[in-house]
């Protein structure tokens, strides 16, 4: 039987801290960004684009003529053709009148009367007008991330141009122990991904004074900072926000993540984050991202709802972490509370258990956020 275990006085529940976050936070402001920048940004609002193609063309390479015309046509029964065929290639705009695209194989031309030796349909070989933009409304969705196919959509519009919401991240990394700033690289991959757009900073050292000299709120939508935010005699990042701004929350019941904090510095949210991975990561999902989205003004993330199909015990009186592995039509769970980093590859999807909860039983439906398109 799981022990429900006391919330430490000293822990905030992530609930709590998250709403202190996002209390009075609003979309950053929209701003036109080039196609090459606009990948995993957050659309604003769209005009309606114009209808493409502008006209009928040529779907395939073949003879541009009229369906009436080959009514009958075959190669027992070969067609003389009223009028002279014109060749056209794929994204050729149709001939006035023509409404079919005949194969290059289908017309004998050995004699001087050109002959059609099959039928074709109205239609058949054209891409019609506005067949892949009809122009009736805003093809990209306002308040949905820019995907591969967006721009795509944009580059056949003749789009140079997105409007979106790319908040400005600034990352200030705490030089670690090892010496290589391995979770603030993958902080900063991942938020790049995410939209933001990301200001990384290296403090020249571990002390209040260093982080304090690279801390600048003005500049960005939200800081962030990696490291140094323990309790031990070196962890100073929580002493330098305090000099700043107010820390709101220092120590999240989040597993992994507990040495999180939460403040402000004037109006913008700071988040610091744990320098271990796994910890990083778990407040980047939990608190970063949800505060990154409020500010791109990104409509709520979908979650993807299977059957467990094992159960999972969680300690009552902290929001855990799971790693989930989709297998089948359900998920399988292998990390609760603790993430390796090939753990962390591996998955498919992360879930929270809330405070309040003692796990889920096996064939409990269980809503997940994806790490994989």
């Amino acid at each position: 039987m799981i022990q429900t275990q006391r919330l430490p006085a000293s822990l905030t529940p992530l609930d709590a801290a998250l709403r202190a976050l996002l209390h009075g936070l609003e979309p950053v402001a929209p701003a036109e960004v080039p196609l090459a920048e606009a990948l995993g940004c957050v659309v604003a609002e769209m005009p309606p684009l114009k209808p493409h193609p502008p006209r009928d063309t040529a779907e395939s390479d073949g003879w541009a003529l009229r369906a009436h015309d080959l009514i009958g046509a075959s190669s027992y029964s070969p067609l003389p053709l009223p009028i002279s065929p014109v060749w056209v290639e794929a994204g050729d705009p149709l001939p006035e009148g023509c409404d079919c695209v005949l194969d290059a194989d289908l017309l004998d031309q050995t004699s001087p009367l050109v002959q059609a030796l099959g039928e074709a349909t109205p239609g058949q070989g054209v891409r019609r007008a506005a067949g892949d933009i009809d122009g009736a409304g805003a093809v990209i969705a306002a308040a949905r991330r820019v995907r591969p196919l967006d721009l795509l959509i944009a580059r056949t519009a003749g789009l140079q141009k997105l409007n979106v919401r790319r908040p400005r991240l600034r990352l200030v990394n705490i030089p670690p122990r090892s010496g290589e700033p391995i979770t603030a690289r993958l902080i900063a991959d991942t938020a790049r991904a995410a939209g933001a757009d990301v200001c990384y900073i290296e403090a020249a050292g571990r002390d209040a004074a260093s982080i304090g000299a690279v801390i600048d709120a003005g500049a960005c939508d939200l800081l962030i900072t990696i490291g140094g935010s323990g309790v031990g005699r070196s962890d100073a990042a929580i002493t330098a926000l305090t000099a700043s701004g107010a820390i709101l929350n220092h120590g999240i019941a989040l597993q992994p993540g507990r040495t999180a904090a939460a403040g402000r510095i004037g109006k913008v949210p700071v988040i610091a984050l744990p320098g271990a991975p796994d910890q990083a990561l778990s407040a980047w999902w939990t608190l970063a991202l949800p505060t990154l989205d409020a500010l791109s003004g990104r409509l709520p993330r979908e979650q993807q709802a299977l059957p467990l199909l094992r159960k999972i015990a969680s300690s009552v009186g902290i929001t855990e972490l799971a790693l989930l592995e989709k297998a089948g039509q359900g998920w399988m769970p292998f990390a609760v509370g603790g993430m390796s980093l090939e753990a962390m590859a591996r998955a498919d999807a992360w879930l929270a258990i809330q405070a309040a909860s003692e796990g889920f039983a096996a064939g409990a439906v269980v809503g997940a956020y994806m790490l994989r398109e």
